[in-house]
């Protein structure tokens, strides 16, 4: 009897501890698959430019060495902005927990855990990630990336055939060769000059030399670029860019090294402004370059053999309200410190780059608006490294560089999106929080509209919450049922929590029904404008 009953405990014991352990051990359907899904699957999926898949739990583990390596030491994901200096949409990096389980999991065997923790694998829209574009250009011809190990940077130039001027809400480059396309730039150009050069070149588009060079289009329109991996933006409700009739779109790719001819044949994607929407505010974009170096525009040369930081300052004419801003710079550059300093004394960090990476540019957007009185002043720090230290210097033993578009120049480059201010725009949020990757037990969708009641004229903040990325459809009724506007059709949005507006500028006081509609359902909310 004695024995049985210690038999007994013993086996009671040895539950509780497979319980114990059990609860505790790291799983990929629990702690993994929803950093992966969140984090990496929009780049590594059949189509799309990660070098291998990561939709399934065997792909992962297949990689999973490779994976640890790679996220431990943040090459991956490839987010270089330092989150702690400042925070933007679609941030996408690893926290130092989710590296970690990442990292446990993998010198834990990779256990796969329980199907039912699995968290859905987000649905990706074929082709355009904001739905159907309003207008689409495409290359006329395909061109030749010869397979010569050299970065090539060529202008192709788009007509855009309008016959109107248009509001442009967002650009989106759909890239024909993802293995080649590093970068892209957008450029509106008015008076034909771009077109002009091209004619004069044998083969299709043209690179930045013989009299032609990025001096040329940055005085134009500048659009938000291309980043490969990163959603493009779409302007929030009420603002946006003007495109100009009969313009042509200049397209600036930069077309990374190879080994082989590679063929690219890429397309743009255009989205237009409603009519219904009543757009009240235009996007600048103001770019930063070397005549604003507190030095002097010639001063801006990295002599062989040294490091070299230069500082410098633009002064804010008229109340702005700051988007979003882009550093850019080549293989020299080491990091980036960019500021707002007010005329009450008060300081905003604008950005912060602590090991510059050529190869992963990004366009980098904040949460709100930033608000720039008159008189503000943006400074910017940019530091290079001309010496042989360096490992990924293009020259070998290093020469003097200044001022030009190849790899093998340097940039101080750094365009800066606003909008003239308004009343309220500190208020603005466009994303408070980062993306969960935790299972969160959201019921999608599900939204909340703050105000409500709002007054006409005010922005209706959208928050919505879904249980796994999908396309989103957004559209405003009134109180007998007739579309008012449509905010969105076929966007992509993440899993967690997304943040869009409305603006109410045009709608007369009364009842109206916002409705959110996904592959899962819909859900529909009310609001009252007064």
């Amino acid at each position: 009897m004695k024995y049985r009953l210690l038999n007994a405990l013993l086996s009671f014991l040895m539950v509780l501890i497979i319980t114990h352990v059990g609860i505790g051990q790291i799983t990929y359907t629990k702690d993994i698959a929803g950093i992966v899904y969140n984090k990496c699957t929009s780049c590594h999926r059949p189509g799309e430019i990660g070098p291998f898949p990561m939709t399934s739990y065997d792909e992962v583990k297949g990689r999973a060495g490779t994976i640890k390596y790679v996220v431990s030491n943040r090459y991956m994901p490839p987010w270089k902005a330092n989150f702690e200096y400042q925070h933007y949409l679609s941030e996408n990096y690893l926290t130092d927990e989710e590296i970690k389980a990442i990292s446990d999991w993998v010198d834990g065997g990779m256990p796969y855990g329980n199907a039912s923790e699995e968290p859905p694998l987000p649905i990706f829209p074929d082709g355009s990630s904001l739905g159907k574009p309003d207008l689409v250009l495409s290359f006329s011809q395909s061109h030749v990336h010869k397979g010569n190990r050299r970065d090539e940077y060529r202008y192709f130039v788009l007509p855009t055939g309008l016959t109107e001027d248009k509001v442009l809400k967002a650009i989106e480059l759909r890239a024909g060769n993802k293995k080649i396309v590093h970068h892209a730039l957008f450029f509106e150009d008015t008076n034909g000059k771009a077109r002009q050069f091209d004619a004069k070149t044998p083969e299709y588009g043209f690179e930045g030399v013989s009299g032609f060079t990025n001096d040329d289009v940055i005085l134009y329109n500048q659009y938000p670029g291309y980043a490969p991996g990163q959603k493009p933006l779409f302007f929030p409700d009420g603002i946006g860019q003007k495109l100009s009739k009969g313009s042509d779109l200049v397209l600036q790719i930069h077309y990374a090294p190879t080994s082989t001819d590679q063929l690219d044949s890429t397309t743009v994607n255009i989205f237009f402004a409603k009519k219904e929407e009543k757009v009240e505010r235009m996007v600048d974009d103001e770019i930063m370059l070397p005549f604003h170096l507190v030095t002097g525009p010639w001063s801006f040369v990295i002599f062989a053999n040294t490091k070299k930081t230069f500082e410098g300052r633009m002064t804010i004419l008229e109340d702005r309200s700051l988007m979003g801003i882009f550093p850019h710079m080549h293989m020299l550059g080491k990091s980036w410190e960019v500021r707002l300093e007010k005329p009450n004394g008060t300081k905003e960090n604008l950005i912060k780059i602590d090991n510059w990476d050529f190869n992963w540019q990004s366009n980098y957007y904040f949460k709100k608006y930033i608000v720039a009185p008159k008189g503000s002043v943006i400074i910017a720090k940019a530091t290079y490294d001309n010496t042989k230290d360096n490992p990924v210097n293009p020259n070998n033993p290093p020469k003097n560089v200044s001022w030009g578009e190849n790899t093998t120049d340097e940039m101080f480059y750094l365009p800066i999106l606003s909008v003239p201010y308004q009343k309220g725009d500190e208020n603005i949020v466009f994303d408070e929080q980062t993306t969960p990757t935790i299972n969160s037990g959201f019921i999608a969708p599900q939204i909340d509209l703050t105000p409500n009641p709002v007054n006409a004229g005010e922005l209706l903040e959208i928050k919505f919450s879904l249980d796994r990325g999908q396309p989103v459809n957004i559209h405003v009724f009134n109180n007998n049922g007739k579309l008012i506007r449509s905010l969105r059709d076929g966007s992509y949005y993440a899993r967690g929590v997304n943040f869009t507006h409305l603006s109410t500028s045009g709608l007369t006081p009364g009842i109206y029904h916002l409705r959110l509609a996904t592959i899962e359902g819909q859900t529909v909310k009310p609001f009252i404008v007064l």
